[in-house]
């Protein structure tokens, strides 16, 4: 998929070198963003292989944000992605889905004058049994694109499901990076643009890029449009480029980094300045500097899109056997290690 070769190179001949809370530094810039057309089929990378695991978890994971679940008991028996920011329990200190089907309602007591709020009397409100009421956002944007809220119409410009919470995420070990999306319906198709205040280019996007595309395409087939597009924002997108010694030598290096990345043209010249960084870069055990791989990847030939078919069912009904992927041919995968 070209726009995503396209975000690669950008942020190779534009970056800064930045430390952050993991301790494995990065090449960062500010605000990449792209728009992919739906209807040119499912944009799974093909440049490297995202089948198997990498699926099962996708899948999993996306069905776990459908859920609403604060915790990852069930989650876990499939993938072990989000184990590393869980208690032993398997609470989080904050959750996608939790927000997006029962993001909190402040109670009365909360409230400053003059404010309004939903309660019980709304469709989209219910009551916890702890007696918190809380704001179904998924359901809310269902309703409003199939007709059946009395004061939206389905081209309303309100369709926005929110991950974010300020008070939760000053204290939350990994807020939320892709933290709201807006729906919109033009000429008949439903497209979704996602902001994302920080992107792991290597590991992070394709499965976002993937995501997303799932969440239009099951919305889309439930209120009956066609899937438009998928537009993606990333305010702080970055590449991981290694620990100590590694990540310095970027440092030290990122003009040169940059003047080779603008005077490539050909599949040859990446696999070159991947060369030329494995021959002069200190050694590091695990692969936590992704630009190597990422300038393998952007060095392969781009294959035709897979398909797609979803069932037709309800968010709620959904199984991991109601996603099947078709027609994907990918280059061999690329191992990159989780900077948590």
């Amino acid at each position: 998929m070209k726009q995503y070769h396209t975000l690669v190179k950008n942020i190779l001949e534009n970056a800064n070198y930045r430390e952050n809370r993991t301790g494995v530094d990065t090449l960062s810039t500010f605000s990449q963003s792209y728009k992919i057309d739906l209807q040119e089929g499912f944009p799974l990378l093909t440049t490297k292989d995202l089948s198997g695991y990498r699926w099962n978890s996708l899948i999993h994971e996306l069905l776990w944000y459908f859920s609403g679940e604060e915790h990852i008991r069930n989650l876990r028996e499939e993938t072990k992605i989000w184990d590393a920011w869980a208690d032993e329990e398997g609470k989080l200190d904050t959750a996608y889905g939790r927000f997006w089907r029962r993001y909190p309602v402040p109670d009365e007591d909360s409230q400053l004058p003059g404010e309004t709020w939903a309660d019980t009397d709304c469709k989209w409100v219910t009551e916890e049994e702890d007696g918190r009421l809380v704001f179904d956002q998924i359901k809310y944007a269902i309703d409003t694109l199939n007709g059946d809220n009395p004061d939206r119409s389905p081209n309303s410009r309100r369709l926005v499901i929110n991950a974010w919470h300020p008070s939760n995420a000053d204290v939350s070990g990994l807020p939320p990076c892709h933290f709201t999306f807006v729906m919109n319906v033009q000429n008949g198709k439903l497209n979704t643009h996602l902001t994302q205040r920080s992107g792991d280019t290597a590991l992070g996007i394709p499965f976002n890029i993937a995501c997303y595309s799932l969440i239009t395409k099951v919305i889309a087939q439930q209120t009956g449009f066609e899937s438009g597009s998928f537009s993606h924002t990333i305010v702080d997108s970055h590449i991981y480029c290694g620990k100590g010694e590694r990540g310095e030598w970027y440092r030290e290096n990122l003009k040169e980094l940059k003047s080779k990345m603008r005077e490539a043209e050909t599949n040859e010249d990446y696999l070159e300045i991947k060369d030329w960084i494995q021959k002069n870069a200190p050694e590091q055990e695990e692969p936590y500097d992704h630009v190597p791989g990422l300038l393998k990847q952007i060095s392969r030939d781009i294959r035709e899109r897979p398909e797609m078919e979803i069932a037709d069912k309800g968010v709620d009904e959904l199984e991991y056997d109601d996603f099947k992927l078709k027609d994907y041919n990918p280059h061999p995968g690329i191992k990159f290690a989780v900077a948590e």
